[in-house]
């Protein structure tokens, strides 16, 4: 099966469910537990992803800051907000609606 490399109105939604059950990663840790937990049937891109994070950021679902690692490089790592897993049920509850609605529309005879 081709990999979708545009998650198309899902990325706020994978990013926040795998921050909520793996706080405190970073950009490339995120992409790797996208296509890791998809089976590699799903891949975000840096051009999506970090201007997502971002936005996620300035809207308050996720907050970050800088650590340095034992190599001694710093790197941003993220992780849920309050306001985030509140972001994440409706984002959870939008998706679930969307779904359903597809999935009838499939099963028409």
């Amino acid at each position: 099966m081709a990999k979708i490399d545009s998650l198309q109105g899902s990325l706020d939604l994978l990013v926040l469910k795998i921050l909520s059950r793996r706080p405190r990663l970073h950009g490339y840790a995120l992409m790797t537990a996208i296509a890791d937990t998809s089976e590699d049937v799903l891949r975000a891109e840096e051009g999506s992803l970090y201007p997502a994070l971002h936005r996620m950021e300035e809207a308050g679902w996720i907050r970050s800051e800088w650590v340095k690692r034992e190599t001694g490089r710093r790197t941003r790592i993220y992780e849920l907000t309050k306001a985030g897993k509140e972001q994440l049920a409706r984002e959870e509850l939008r998706w679930q609606t969307v779904t359903s609605a597809v999935n009838r529309v499939l099963r028409m005879a």
